[in-house]
């Protein structure tokens, strides 16, 4: 059987409510290949749009993670919410289909996205149906596939309710603080399937990440008489000069490459015609070997060195910058990926699996449908055929995990 007009027009007629936001729905491509059935390929297509529709950017996720709850909890689901940092607005859920929350195996993604949010939309070209908007591939592709194969699995008699349990979790865009709250749901698995899109294949780890804001401080005055004050873009570009030059010398690995810096946001100043007081700048260095800390102290020195010559006689203890950390950071994370059937990756985006508190001798793995390469952009799309066989390898990751 091909899929048609007719898969499309059928979700209408499914359990699942209406999406929050306007959808263009489009026939989907009679070329499609049916490789996990017309009902799991519907409920999966369903599942996925109603997912993208509702808006979730970290720090608005109550609405999806609504959604979501109430959806498991229709097909019989025991859901519980959690409280990140006690706004009872922003709500990790953990959903599982037995009687035992602490199961054997626990599957995780995260339900918030970048900004901004781009809608639904569905189209088919002559060899592909195509799949876009915000959340598409990273990562309500993971979560829409994570939830049918697991359903798949149950329905089939191949997983018993009390192997699984589903977290799902908000703020991983930002600092990770929802994986970090479920620390206190003081669960247990002997494994854990991360979703994050890897292209299909098993990652084998990901580059650590330290990140900052560096404040620069000045003092204000006229630009026709600059030194009657200080500069404080002069010492903030001074300072960024200095970790360029940086970047070159960090730590290599041959597994992740280099240890690279972004500065992602700067600012600076009131006018053009002002010394400027105040100046930042954030920015993010992924690490490819070492530790955090010894980078940060890297970091500090360059910095340092690159800001002495603003002192003046008298001012030697002035403060003219401040670096403030976000959080400690975390080095290179090694992920398992022992599972036959898998090609395997290296990733340099972060992750919430440093997030998680480890247990001795429990599994990881991270795995998921789509490109990094389109996520976060205004042209974030995954195909249905990739979405689908994310499904057929979530199933066989979860029958390793429990094998």
């Amino acid at each position: 059987m091909h899929l048609s007009a007719l898969v499309v027009a059928s979700l209408a007629s499914t359990c699942l409510s209406a999406p929050s936001a306007n959808v263009e729905q489009q026939p989907i491509g009679a070329s499609e290949p049916n490789s996990i059935g017309s009902t799991w390929t519907r409920e999966l297509i369903s599942l996925h749009r109603h997912l993208i529709s509702t808006e979730s950017i970290s720090g608005n996720e109550y609405d999806v993670g609504q959604w979501l709850s109430d959806h498991l909890k229709h097909d019989g689901w025991t859901i519980e919410t959690q409280k990140v940092n006690n706004d009872s607005s922003r709500l990790n859920i953990l959903a599982y289909p037995g009687k035992v929350r602490n199961a054997d195996l626990l599957i995780s993604s995260h339900i918030d996205t970048v900004p901004p949010f781009y809608p639904y939309k569905i189209h088919s070209n002559d060899s592909e149906t195509i799949i876009s908007g915000r959340g598409s591939v990273d990562a309500k592709a993971s979560v829409a596939a994570q939830i049918i194969a697991t359903k798949k699995l149950l329905a089939e008699k191949k997983l018993k309710p009390d192997d699984v349990a589903l977290l799902y979790v908000v703020g991983e865009e930002v600092h990770g603080d929802g994986m970090r709250a479920a620390n206190a749901l003081e669960l247990t698995p002997k494994t854990i399937i991360f979703g994050e899109p890897t292209e299909g294949k098993l990652a084998a780890g990901h580059k650590g990440m330290l990140g900052f804001t560096l404040n620069a401080f000045g003092k204000a005055a006229h630009s026709g008489y600059p030194w009657l004050g200080r500069s404080a873009n002069e010492v903030l570009v001074q300072a960024l000069s200095a970790l360029m030059k940086l970047s070159l010398e960090l730590p290599k690995s041959d597994k992740y490459g280099s240890t690279t810096i972004n500065i992602g946001k700067i600012e600076g100043g009131v006018a053009g015609n002002v010394v400027a007081q105040n100046a930042s700048a954030q920015i993010a260095i992924r690490i490819a070997a070492g530790t955090p800390d010894e980078i940060g102290k890297r970091v500090h020195k360059a910095i340092k060195a690159a800001t002495d010559e603003f002192k003046t006689p008298g001012h030697e203890d002035e403060d003219m910058y401040e670096i403030v950390f976000a959080g400690k950071g975390y080095a290179p994370v090694d992920i398992d990926h022992d599972v036959d059937g898998f090609g395997t990756i290296t990733v340099n985006y972060g992750t919430d699996i440093p997030n998680l508190d480890k247990l001795d001798g429990q599994k990881r793995y991270l795995y998921g449908p789509g490109s990094i390469l389109v996520a976060h952009s205004d042209h974030e799309a995954i195909t249905l055929s990739d979405l689908k066989t994310a499904v057929q390898d979530y199933e066989k990751l979860i029958l390793h995990s429990l094998s």
